[in-house]
């Protein structure tokens, strides 16, 4: 299984007082070294934590795989033909909301997102589209282009009850068995932490995780490398 760090959440610390500190790049390196085999950050259009300086230090000095979180517009798909990450994926995004609030509407918008789908293949940057565990958003990712989804975890994540958090797990077992089987890459991410991700390593399809928020937080007692490492632990 494959952690990939998200970093926005240092940035977002940094941008609190429009400071200099605490650097996300500085903190992608000790993520690397608490054992994190992709750092994920998500360049928004109102640029309110990371931003392309960040992005352009984190394309030189990352060691593993750089994946960008993205609208798909054509400002944002300029930015990532210049940077070149491993993977880009492309995410929906509102200014008013505090963070990403569902997938990715694949079926209202397949048009568009295939044509930036092409574009970012052509320069060979592997596609994700991040997406509700739904098989006809699924199908519709194939259909665009892509070549992995990242299953949103937040339904899951959010559940208020054991019955609804079990039926949310099982949309996710079918949204990766059905993306699998149409030889879609699976990763998953949003909410996920120390506590509920066990039932998601359960799911064989799903060979990557994301997560930001959670290790950021632990990291402010025990420190990231250690917040990395005590989740790569868990995960295996």
């Amino acid at each position: 299984m494959r952690l990939g760090v998200n970093i926005d959440h240092v940035a977002t610390l940094r941008q609190a007082r429009r400071g200099r500190y605490p650097d996300p790049v500085a903190a992608a390196a000790l993520a690397e070294l608490g054992g994190a085999e992709q750092i994920t950050l998500h360049v928004r259009e109102d640029r309110r934590h990371v931003n392309e300086r960040d992005l352009s230090l984190l394309r030189q000095t990352v060691n593993g795989a750089l994946n960008l979180e993205m609208a798909a517009t054509d400002a944002m798909l300029a930015i990532a033909l210049r940077e070149k990450p491993d993977t880009v994926t492309l995410v929906p995004e509102k200014r008013e909301e505090l963070t990403t609030e569902g997938g990715l509407d694949v079926v209202g918008q397949r048009a568009a997102i295939a044509r930036v789908t092409k574009a970012l293949q052509a320069a060979e940057i592997e596609v994700s589209l991040f997406i509700d565990p739904e098989i006809a958003q699924i199908e519709a990712s194939k259909r665009a282009g892509a070549t992995a989804v990242e299953l949103h975890t937040g339904s899951y994540c959010e559940a208020k009850s054991a019955s609804a958090r079990k039926k949310e797990l099982a949309r996710l077992v079918r949204g990766a068995k059905a993306a699998a089987k149409l030889g879609l890459r699976v990763a998953a991410g949003h909410g996920l932490d120390y506590w509920n991700v066990k039932p998601i390593l359960e799911i064989a399809e799903i060979t990557e995780l994301n997560i930001g928020y959670s290790i950021v937080c632990r990291a402010l007692l025990v420190g990231l490398e250690n917040a990395v490492r005590d989740m790569k632990e868990l995960i295996g």
